[in-house]
């Protein structure tokens, strides 16, 4: 082999380790800054680039995707002098690869050390009260805060949360105690708030009932009158039946005894004579009792009561069939002034 062929081999292989230097292949997500000669000139994009070796180096490699941070717990004091335990996490991403390589050194350091400072800053602010009940106010203040500090780096913070907040033993007990009453206080609440809608509701139901018994005995007290009133106009229309009859009966016998007919007039006074001897029985507080002593006394009774219309119609004459007394009369005995039995035919006795 001559010396010809030894140096074109030579620099064969320097061509291809120079292309290999600088041959630099960027994966997605990642960003490199070149620097010629130590100095800042360009950033490569993800993909395949070549750059000059021995002239331009690759100074920093920078992550583009958004990262997370842990904040370490740390004691934090509260406005109320309350002593508590804090920890969270921080959430960013790098928009320009190179500020973040050459405005900050240590990056995640410089972040982690802004978060811990403005978190006792904010936190320190507030109430233990406010603490633990407004933790997205507390992220919404940290991250306003931050993201404002750490835009010269060109990283934009996305997140800030708070993970744990953790007061002393002490402070938790009491606590328990304070959120133990709290619920003992809203379920005596709730337990009056129920026997409240039960008396109401109960109360309800008596009103409700004391409304249809109230409509009930009105039903019934309408219904009664309307009976009564029913009833009444029964009565009044028998006795105005009855009066109608007395009526006609008594002009029947009026007409009979114009024409002198006896036998009418005996049943009219016979009638008259029993229905005031039912009364006169029936009485509850009569005190005497007047008994014909047998049924011919009452026939003559009749008969002389006969005598009498006829001698007031002044003589009429009977009609034919009858002589002397009417059909069925019998001779009337008068009673004497020494009131014999043979002759009265009724008699004076104490009621039974």
């Amino acid at each position: 082999m001559d010396i010809v062929s030894i140096f074109a081999i030579a620099v064969l292989g320097l061509a291809v380790a120079l292309v290999y230097m600088g041959a630099k292949i960027v994966p997605q997500g990642m960003e490199y800054t070149v620097e010629t000669f130590g100095r800042y000139t360009r950033t490569l994009k993800p993909g395949l680039h070549l750059i000059v070796p021995f002239v331009h180096m690759v100074g920093a490699r920078i992550n583009m995707r958004e990262q997370v941070l842990d904040v370490p717990e740390q004691e934090v004091i509260t406005r109320d002098n309350a002593m508590v335990q804090v920890d969270g996490v921080v959430f960013f991403q790098v928009l320009d690869a190179s500020r973040a390589a050459y405005e900050v050194d240590n990056l995640t350091l410089a972040i982690l050390n802004l978060i811990m400072t403005n978190l006792r800053t904010v936190m320190g602010s507030m109430d233990l009260d406010e603490l633990l009940s407004q933790r997205d106010v507390i992220s919404a203040k940290l991250l306003g805060v931050v993201d404002h500090a750490t835009s010269p780096w060109g990283i934009k913070v996305t997140r800030v949360e708070i993970r744990d907040i953790t007061p002393p033993r002490d402070l938790v007990d009491s606590m328990a105690r304070q959120m133990k009453a709290e619920r003992d206080k809203r379920a005596n609440i709730l337990e009056a708030e129920g026997l409240r809608q039960a008396s109401i509701l109960r109360a309800e139901g008596e009103k409700q009932s004391a409304i249809l018994e109230a409509e009930g005995r009105k039903a019934a007290v309408i219904l009664n009158a309307e009976a009564r009133r029913e009833a009444a106009f029964r009565d009044a229309e028998a006795r105005e039946r009855e009066a109608a009859a007395e009526a006609t009966a008594t002009r029947l016998v009026s007409e009979a005894i114009a024409d002198g007919d006896v036998a009418a007039i005996n049943y009219f006074v016979a009638q008259r004579y029993v229905d005031a001897l039912g009364k006169i029985a029936s009485a509850p507080n009569q005190k005497l009792v007047l008994m014909p002593l047998e049924a011919s006394g009452v026939i003559g009774a009749l008969g002389g009561i006969a005598e009498l219309a006829r001698d007031a119609l002044g003589g009429a004459p009977v009609k034919e069939g009858r002589k002397g007394h009417a059909a069925g009369s019998v001779p009337v005995s008068h009673p004497t002034e020494s009131g014999s039995s043979a002759a009265n035919p009724w008699t004076q006795g104490p009621s039974s």
